[in-house]
Protein backbone atom coordinates (compact mmCIF):
# COMPACT_ATOMS: atom_id res chain seq x y z
CA UNK A 1 0.00 0.00 0.00
CA UNK A 2 1.39 3.39 -0.97
CA UNK A 3 0.50 6.85 0.19
CA UNK A 4 1.04 10.21 -1.47
CA UNK A 5 2.51 13.07 0.51
CA UNK A 6 0.80 16.26 -0.52
CA UNK A 7 2.87 19.44 -0.63
CA UNK A 8 0.94 22.13 1.28
CA UNK A 9 -0.10 25.12 -0.81
CA UNK A 10 1.18 28.60 -0.20
CA UNK A 11 -0.25 30.15 2.93
CA UNK A 12 -1.48 33.68 2.32
CA UNK A 13 -2.86 36.28 4.70
CA UNK A 14 -4.42 39.55 3.52
CA UNK A 15 -4.66 42.52 5.88
CA UNK A 16 -6.04 46.00 5.24
CA UNK A 17 -5.60 49.32 7.01
CA UNK A 18 -1.93 48.62 7.73
CA UNK A 19 0.30 51.65 8.17
CA UNK A 20 3.61 52.05 6.37
CA UNK A 21 5.32 52.14 9.76
CA UNK A 22 3.87 48.73 10.63
CA UNK A 23 4.99 47.31 7.30
CA UNK A 24 8.54 48.56 7.80
CA UNK A 25 8.57 47.28 11.38
CA UNK A 26 7.60 43.81 10.11
CA UNK A 27 10.34 43.92 7.48
CA UNK A 28 12.91 44.82 10.12
CA UNK A 29 11.62 42.31 12.65
CA UNK A 30 11.64 39.45 10.17
CA UNK A 31 14.74 40.36 8.19
CA UNK A 32 17.21 38.07 9.98
CA UNK A 33 15.76 34.70 9.05
CA UNK A 34 12.43 34.59 7.33
CA UNK A 35 10.66 32.76 4.56
CA UNK A 36 7.72 35.14 4.63
CA UNK A 37 7.13 37.32 1.59
CA UNK A 38 5.54 40.71 2.26
CA UNK A 39 3.74 42.85 -0.32
CA UNK A 40 2.42 46.30 0.61
CA UNK A 41 0.09 48.37 -1.55
CA UNK A 42 -1.50 51.55 -0.17
CA UNK A 43 -2.41 50.09 3.23
CA UNK A 44 -3.07 46.53 2.04
CA UNK A 45 -0.58 43.93 3.23
CA UNK A 46 -0.16 40.42 1.85
CA UNK A 47 1.91 37.93 3.85
CA UNK A 48 2.80 34.75 2.00
CA UNK A 49 4.64 31.59 3.01
CA UNK A 50 5.94 30.19 -0.32
CA UNK A 51 5.40 26.48 -1.01
CA UNK A 52 8.13 24.12 -2.23
CA UNK A 53 6.42 24.18 -5.64
CA UNK A 54 6.68 27.96 -5.72
CA UNK A 55 10.35 27.93 -4.76
CA UNK A 56 11.15 25.24 -7.32
CA UNK A 57 9.76 27.27 -10.24
CA UNK A 58 11.36 30.44 -8.90
CA UNK A 59 14.78 28.82 -8.87
CA UNK A 60 14.42 27.28 -12.33
CA UNK A 61 13.24 30.45 -14.09
CA UNK A 62 15.91 32.50 -12.36
CA UNK A 63 18.49 30.03 -13.63
CA UNK A 64 16.97 30.27 -17.12
CA UNK A 65 17.50 34.04 -17.08
CA UNK A 66 21.11 33.61 -16.01
CA UNK A 67 21.67 30.97 -18.70
CA UNK A 68 20.25 33.26 -21.37
CA UNK A 69 22.54 36.06 -20.19
CA UNK A 70 25.58 33.77 -20.24
CA UNK A 71 24.94 32.41 -23.71
CA UNK A 72 24.04 35.79 -25.21
CA UNK A 73 26.86 37.63 -23.42
CA UNK A 74 24.39 39.98 -21.74
CA UNK A 75 25.58 41.64 -18.54
CA UNK A 76 23.14 41.30 -15.64
CA UNK A 77 22.98 42.08 -11.95
CA UNK A 78 20.75 39.51 -10.19
CA UNK A 79 19.19 40.86 -6.99
CA UNK A 80 16.87 37.96 -6.15
CA UNK A 81 14.05 38.85 -3.76
CA UNK A 82 15.34 42.29 -2.83
CA UNK A 83 12.66 44.46 -1.20
CA UNK A 84 11.83 47.39 -3.47
CA UNK A 85 9.89 50.25 -1.84
CA UNK A 86 8.21 53.50 -2.71
CA UNK A 87 8.04 55.04 0.79
CA UNK A 88 4.55 55.31 2.30
CA UNK A 89 3.01 53.81 -0.85
CA UNK A 90 4.14 50.37 -2.00
CA UNK A 91 6.67 47.66 -1.29
CA UNK A 92 7.29 44.31 -2.97
CA UNK A 93 9.74 41.43 -3.03
CA UNK A 94 9.93 39.81 -6.48
CA UNK A 95 10.68 36.13 -6.72
CA UNK A 96 13.66 37.09 -8.85
CA UNK A 97 14.84 40.49 -10.08
CA UNK A 98 17.49 41.50 -12.58
CA UNK A 99 19.11 44.74 -13.65
CA UNK A 100 20.16 44.65 -17.29
CA UNK A 101 19.86 47.96 -19.15
CA UNK A 102 20.20 49.84 -15.86
CA UNK A 103 22.94 47.60 -14.47
CA UNK A 104 25.54 50.36 -14.19
CA UNK A 105 23.18 52.52 -12.13
CA UNK A 106 23.10 50.00 -9.25
CA UNK A 107 26.34 48.08 -9.67
CA UNK A 108 28.01 47.62 -6.30
CA UNK A 109 25.19 49.24 -4.30
CA UNK A 110 24.10 47.53 -1.09
CA UNK A 111 20.86 49.51 -0.89
CA UNK A 112 18.43 50.39 -3.66
CA UNK A 113 16.44 53.61 -3.25
CA UNK A 114 13.71 53.92 -5.89
CA UNK A 115 13.55 57.64 -5.23
CA UNK A 116 17.02 57.86 -6.75
CA UNK A 117 17.70 54.52 -8.45
CA UNK A 118 15.87 52.87 -11.35
CA UNK A 119 13.71 49.78 -10.72
CA UNK A 120 14.86 46.36 -11.93
CA UNK A 121 14.56 45.79 -15.68
CA UNK A 122 13.18 42.26 -15.35
CA UNK A 123 11.12 40.69 -12.57
CA UNK A 124 10.04 37.05 -12.22
CA UNK A 125 6.75 36.26 -10.49
CA UNK A 126 5.56 32.76 -9.59
CA UNK A 127 1.84 32.86 -8.98
CA UNK A 128 0.65 29.35 -8.10
CA UNK A 129 -2.27 30.05 -5.76
CA UNK A 130 -2.69 33.82 -5.43
CA UNK A 131 -3.72 36.55 -7.82
CA UNK A 132 -0.78 38.57 -9.14
CA UNK A 133 -2.73 41.62 -10.27
CA UNK A 134 -1.92 43.68 -7.19
CA UNK A 135 1.79 42.95 -7.50
CA UNK A 136 1.67 43.81 -11.19
CA UNK A 137 0.11 47.14 -10.26
CA UNK A 138 2.96 47.73 -7.83
CA UNK A 139 5.62 46.90 -10.43
CA UNK A 140 3.87 49.18 -12.94
CA UNK A 141 3.92 52.05 -10.44
CA UNK A 142 7.64 51.44 -9.92
CA UNK A 143 8.29 51.43 -13.66
CA UNK A 144 9.48 47.82 -14.02
CA UNK A 145 9.57 47.32 -17.78
CA UNK A 146 9.21 43.53 -17.95
CA UNK A 147 7.63 40.83 -15.78
CA UNK A 148 7.85 37.10 -16.46
CA UNK A 149 4.81 35.45 -14.89
CA UNK A 150 4.17 31.74 -14.35
CA UNK A 151 1.03 30.38 -12.68
CA UNK A 152 1.90 26.70 -12.77
CA UNK A 153 0.35 26.25 -16.21
CA UNK A 154 0.90 29.35 -18.32
CA UNK A 155 4.13 31.31 -18.79
CA UNK A 156 3.76 34.88 -20.04
CA UNK A 157 5.97 37.84 -20.86
CA UNK A 158 4.42 41.10 -19.68
CA UNK A 159 5.72 44.43 -20.96
CA UNK A 160 4.84 47.81 -19.45
CA UNK A 161 2.94 50.01 -21.90
CA UNK A 162 1.03 53.14 -20.89
CA UNK A 163 1.38 52.31 -17.18
CA UNK A 164 -0.04 48.78 -17.47
CA UNK A 165 1.21 45.37 -18.57
CA UNK A 166 0.37 43.70 -21.85
CA UNK A 167 1.26 40.13 -22.78
CA UNK A 168 3.71 39.93 -25.68
CA UNK A 169 5.64 37.27 -27.57
CA UNK A 170 9.12 38.77 -27.37
CA UNK A 171 11.23 39.74 -24.37
CA UNK A 172 12.77 43.20 -24.12
CA UNK A 173 15.68 41.75 -22.18
CA UNK A 174 16.40 38.98 -24.68
CA UNK A 175 14.92 39.99 -28.06
CA UNK A 176 14.81 37.82 -31.18
CA UNK A 177 14.49 34.59 -29.19
CA UNK A 178 11.24 32.57 -28.85
CA UNK A 179 11.28 32.92 -25.06
CA UNK A 180 7.70 31.64 -24.91
CA UNK A 181 9.12 28.16 -25.43
CA UNK A 182 10.25 28.31 -21.82
CA UNK A 183 6.79 26.84 -21.16
CA UNK A 184 7.77 23.41 -22.43
CA UNK A 185 10.78 23.33 -20.13
CA UNK A 186 8.67 24.38 -17.14
CA UNK A 187 6.34 21.44 -17.82
CA UNK A 188 9.28 19.17 -16.96
CA UNK A 189 10.07 20.77 -13.60
CA UNK A 190 9.82 18.14 -10.87
CA UNK A 191 9.95 15.33 -13.42
CA UNK A 192 13.45 15.83 -14.75
CA UNK A 193 16.64 16.26 -12.77
CA UNK A 194 17.29 19.96 -12.12
CA UNK A 195 20.75 20.13 -13.69
CA UNK A 196 19.68 17.99 -16.66
CA UNK A 197 16.83 20.43 -17.30
CA UNK A 198 19.17 23.42 -17.14
CA UNK A 199 21.56 21.67 -19.51
CA UNK A 200 18.73 21.00 -22.00
CA UNK A 201 17.67 24.63 -21.78
CA UNK A 202 21.23 25.81 -22.39
CA UNK A 203 21.49 23.56 -25.46
CA UNK A 204 18.20 24.94 -26.74
CA UNK A 205 19.44 28.53 -26.32
CA UNK A 206 22.62 27.68 -28.22
CA UNK A 207 20.58 26.13 -31.04
CA UNK A 208 18.51 29.31 -31.32
CA UNK A 209 21.63 31.46 -31.44
CA UNK A 210 23.03 29.32 -34.24
CA UNK A 211 19.78 29.75 -36.21
CA UNK A 212 20.11 33.52 -35.97
CA UNK A 213 23.80 33.63 -36.85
Amino acid sequence: MTSNTLIPPEEIIHLSGISWQTYEALLNELSASRRLRLTYNYGNLEIMVPSPEHERYKKVIGRFVETLAEELAVRIEPLGSTTFKRPNLTGAEPDESFYILNLNAVKGKNRIDLQQDPPPDLVVEIDITSGSQERLQIYASMGVLEVWLYDGNVFSINILQNHKYVVVEESLAFPNLPIQQISRFLEQVGQKDYLDLIKEFRNWVRSQIQKDS
